[in-house]
């Protein structure tokens, strides 16, 4: 394996050995070995790509832990290669082609070999390339659950994951001679070139299902491996449909796709539980998911603990109490500085405060605001110098997160490589503190007195609501009237005309990968730029970053558009959101990213916490 140090997902800078390279399942699992984690929501989908399997974080969680990619983010911001499952690799620039090879011997776990078809149905689900035009997805969703029904017959609609690279490449990628390869051709530059493809769900259990193509005998155990050859021709089946455009047949497979692979009922099929990664899915009942080593896995992942449980546990006492009780090991609840004190005090139990890449603003709409006033820089500065930004900090997070202290930055986060860089010389300084003198001076010279700002919230958010009352007492001191907006439809009014002048919520733009810089702050964005932001240099900025695989490119771009958003009053970032971990010492080995998948970045690096029963030859 090698690790990438790059920016915005970029994939070039610094490679490293893994210390587990080489190693097997074989070689590192302790015989029962077990570590429970308390975890939010619940399990609903084996496929975390699909609109409905995307609602729920514990989806995702279990989908990175059970499946494997060419690529992974680590904990600082950059990302690790995993060369024992295969490799990317650019073959042509122009356009941009890249050759994603498949390692020899990678398999699911029924034993049948991962292969290209795989990645083409991956391919096919999260670019849309092969959607029929002018669907409205949204009249077949089941109001009840938020599924997605079937579609009709004449239609082909992939409810995948958009944005993450893929929907730029709209040609059908071409299969290579050595069976383990296909080239995949994006229309343009894409920085998140080595992320962008992974197999998901297993292309001959969704040809199987769709295509009506058995893959073993009528009287077959529902556990046992599917035959080869039937499973190398529901593949093939697949394949076929795709690069031959079968309506018919892509209706059927993107049927099963969408909503074949959400759990429902008790006990899930399992056929749906077939995975590529270091666990599999062994076991799933209500609050609870065991996953236990893949016997089949032969990757660079190796676990060495035998069964991950994943409980849900909602209630801060409740989690307190199965700690006291052993019966949880790892966890990572909403902080809350009661919580941590009560956990510190377990027996056993490290608690460890950080943040993560979700970040705290306050956004400014530029025009269509609530009071139209905002459209002056001069107003917009004024306003902003009276945001009490340290002492927001200082009330509401540093209690969770001693060390806590003012995100400096739009665009880059607290660990990130080139964040100290940055910050020195982007114009936040500027805001370190209140000044009430220059926010006057400059309401002044804008000609306004006592202007009326309205700020959108959620007011079932205390933090929130804590924010906004420093906010209104510190703005008051300059003549400010600030006025409450707060809707508990807060998300739907994002961006609405005339709703509201400024709005307090969280991004984790690192969802977004590479692409999240343009998705935010390009003019003609529709995707998030919510406060109508229009600047045409910010757009050459962002392009720059977009077109380029070189970190220092990309950083040099970042900071110049970090400077650019400060200078232009464009809001202000806040806080990184703080986190709160705490472990047993059962477990060794846990360490927590700031991205998405938080404390499980690396479970597989875990280790049981005392001598256990010797590992399994």
């Amino acid at each position: 394996m090698r690790t990438i140090r790059a920016l915005a997902g970029a994939a070039a800078l610094a490679v490293a050995a893994s210390a587990l390279a080489g190693c097997t399942q074989h070689d590192r699992v302790v015989d029962g070995s077990r570590a429970t984690v308390a975890v939010s929501g619940a399990l609903t989908s084996l496929n975390a790509n699909s609109s409905y399997g995307r609602a729920s974080t514990l989806n995702a969680d279990v989908a990175y832990l059970t499946g494997s990619a060419f690529a992974y983010p680590d904990a600082e911001y950059g990302l690790v290669e995993d060369d024992s499952f295969g490799s990317a690799e650019i073959t042509d620039e122009d356009p941009l082609t890249v050759r994603y090879t498949i390692a020899d011997g990678v398999t699911w776990s029924d034993g049948v070999p991962v292969t290209p078809a795989d990645l083409l149905l991956a391919w096919a689900a999260n670019s849309g390339a092969l959607d029929s035009d002018d669907v409205d997805a949204s009249a077949y969703v089941d109001a009840g659950t938020g599924r997605l029904g079937e579609l009709p017959d004449d239609v082909v609609y992939f409810d995948g994951a958009r944005g993450r690279g893929l929907e730029l490449a709209t040609q059908t990628p071409q299969l290579g001679d050595d069976g383990r390869s296909l080239f995949v051709h994006y229309d343009e530059f894409t920085p998140g070139w080595p992320t962008a493809l992974a197999p998901g769900l297993p292309a001959h259990i969704v040809a199987s299902r769709a295509l009506d193509l058995p893959l073993g005998a009528d009287d077959a155990d529902a556990a046992s491996a599917p035959d080869a050859k039937a499973a190398r021709a529901a593949q093939d089946a697949l394949v076929a449909a795709i690069e031959e455009g079968d309506t018919a047949a892509l209706s059927d497979i993107a049927d099963v796709w969408n909503s074949g692979f959400d759990l429902v009922g008790s006990s899930p099929d399992p056929e749906l539980l077939v995975a590529n990664g270091p666990y599999l899915v062994s076991a799933v009942s209500d609050g609870s998911v065991t996953l236990t080593a893949n016997p089949r896995y032969r990757g660079s992942r190796a676990p060495a603990i035998e069964s991950l449980v994943l409980e849900t546990v909602e209630d801060p006492a409740e989690l307190v109490r199965r700690f006291e009780d052993g019966r949880v090991d790892v966890a990572a609840p909403a902080p809350d500085a009661e919580l941590a004190r009560s956990l510190a005090a377990v027996d056993g139990v490290a608690v460890v405060a950080g943040s993560e890449a979700t970040f705290e603003h306050i956004d400014l709409q530029f025009a269509d605001s609530k009071s139209g006033l905002f459209g002056d820089a001069r107003i917009r500065e004024a306003f902003l110098r009276v945001v009490p930004r340290q002492q927001i900090v200082e009330e509401l997070v540093q209690p969770v997160q001693a060390d806590a202290a003012p995100l400096d930055s739009f665009v880059l986060r607290p660990g990130a490589p080139a964040y100290a860089e940055v910050i020195a010389e982007n114009g936040s300084s500027e805001y370190g503190s209140t000044d009430v003198d220059a926010a006057e001076a400059l309401l002044a010279e804008a000609g306004v007195v006592s202007p009326e700002v309205c700020i959108l919230y959620d007011p079932a958010d205390p933090r929130r609501v804590a924010e906004f009352e420093l906010i209104r007492t510190s703005a008051e001191r300059a003549g400010f009237r600030v006025t409450d907006c707060s809707r508990p439809n807060w998300t739907e009014m994002l961006g609405v005309s005339g709703a509201y002048d400024a709005a307090l919520f969280a991004w984790d733009t690192t969802r977004l990968g590479p692409s999240a810089v343009a998705a935010v702050f390009r003019s003609d964005s529709a995707v998030a730029n919510l406060n109508r932001f229009s600047d045409p240099e910010a757009d050459e900025l962002v392009d720059r970053v977009l077109g380029t695989g070189d970190a220092d490119e990309q950083t040099d771009a970042l900071r110049e558009l970090d400077a650019l958003l400060w200078g232009a009053a464009y809001g202000l970032p806040l806080f990184a959101h703080p986190t709160l971990t705490a472990v047993s010492d059962r477990v060794e080995g846990v360490t927590r990213s700031p991205l998405a998948r938080g404390v499980l970045w690396n479970a597989w690096e875990w280790e049981p916490g005392a001598p256990a029963a010797s590992p399994a030859g």
